[in-house]
């Protein structure tokens, strides 16, 4: 998948992600030298979280060829350092 298409698929969906319910943001990622991609999410709660994987749109993402392999890691935030570098909590 070139890195044009990989940016349209992600042009064409991107406000699908701005209407989950309680997705602060999501910070696309890319590597274009490695094919490499991926994104970043902040949730108000675990829950919103949970429901977007059970949600139509992660199974559309997880069964699009443009977005082969997804994978999702759940990580919780370091408060005190993150605020110290300014970052989202």
């Amino acid at each position: 998948l070139s890195h044009e298409d990989y940016s349209g698929a992600c042009n064409d969906i991107a406000q699908n992600f701005a209407d989950l319910p309680g997705l602060i943001s999501k910070h696309w990622l890319a590597n274009e030298d490695t094919n490499t991609y991926g994104g970043v999410y902040f949730w108000e709660s675990r829950e919103a979280m949970e429901n977007y994987l059970k949600s139509e749109l992660f199974a559309q993402v997880a069964n699009n060829p443009a977005f082969a392999n997804a994978a999702s890691k759940d990580f919780a935030i370091l408060e005190a350092p993150t605020k110290t570098t300014r970052g989202v909590t």
